[in-house]
């Protein structure tokens, strides 16, 4: 290369907005090496042609993009690094989004939960019809509970269509208070069309015709602890109300959890009431 197309760690810091303690620290990692080192006095050089890499780590470092992110971006190229900054603000959308709801929650417990059915919307009132569910129970604590649900879910779907195929949503009953010290037991079911006991390895039940107060939940309201506002928003409405519990608290989810943005409702909060 020309001596003319290379800069000094100074003027190449300069240009690029860049000071040299970002320069060095970017050199270590192995983002940003300069063209050439003097072995001599230890003199950094950088090719012009650097700064256009230089200036768009400074663009991702303002996204607070963390260094190794930032080196897949700019060793990609084209359409696959665009997709790579569209995954990353995802992500930082999607987590936002749960410390909202966290922040919500904090929010409304320090109040003395004050603003809890504000949080979720209009609590409403349902008829459910009577159901056989594929159903699966189980005494568990909050720390494992998304572990357990899973693998459940997944059993309850692959015997669902020896039953006739689904009849309503899937949903959650919580028979008891499930944290780090209760264990529930929890007990996911999933209705299906053409109940058949000899048919599968899953247990069948009814559950019972029923009415039930609910509130709509987008997916990042799901995450706990901000879900417990939900459950407390609308034992405040049957409170206030008149009505009165008929069984144990459920989550039902109407749709595709998995599929669904942070922002999508997917989820109800719902208690059964007399």
């Amino acid at each position: 290369m020309a001596e003319t197309q290379l800069l000094s760690i100074g003027a190449f810091g300069r240009r690029s907005r860049l000071s040299p303690k970002a320069l060095r620290l970017y050199e270590s990692v192995g983002l940003l090496v300069p063209q050439e080192v003097d072995n001599s006095n230890g003199y950094r050089r950088y090719g012009e042609w650097q700064l256009e890499t230089a200036r768009l780590i400074v663009q991702l470092r303002r996204l607070e993009m963390p260094l190794a992110v930032i080196a897949q971006v700019v060793a990609a190229e084209g359409d696959e690094a665009a997709a790579l900054v569209e995954a990353y603000w995802d992500d930082v959308e999607r987590r936002t989004a749960l410390l909202r709801g966290h922040a919500a929650h904090i929010r409304i417990r320090l109040s003395g939960d004050e603003g809890a059915i504000d949080m979720f919307g209009e609590v409403q009132v349902r008829e459910v019809p009577e159901y056989t569910v594929l159903a699966q129970q189980r005494h568990i604590l909050q720390p494992e509970l998304v572990d357990w649900m899973g693998p459940t879910i997944g059993r309850l779907w692959d015997n669902v269509d020896k039953h006739g195929g689904p009849d309503g949503p899937l949903f959650v009953i919580f028979h008891g208070e499930v944290s780090d010290d209760s264990d529930g037991p929890v007990e996911v079911c999933l209705p299906v069309a053409a109940p058949d006991a000899d048919a599968g390895d899953i247990p069948l039940r009814k559950e019972p015709a029923h009415q039930e107060a609910f509130v709509r939940l987008t997916k990042s309201q799901v995450d706990h602890p901000q879900i417990l506002s939900a459950y407390e928003a609308v034992e405040k409405w049957i409170a206030a109300n008149g009505a009165q519990g008929a069984g144990a608290p459920r989550e039902v989810y109407f749709t595709d959890f998995m599929a669904a943005g942070p922002n999508d409702e997917c989820v109800d909060v719902a208690f059964p009431i007399r």
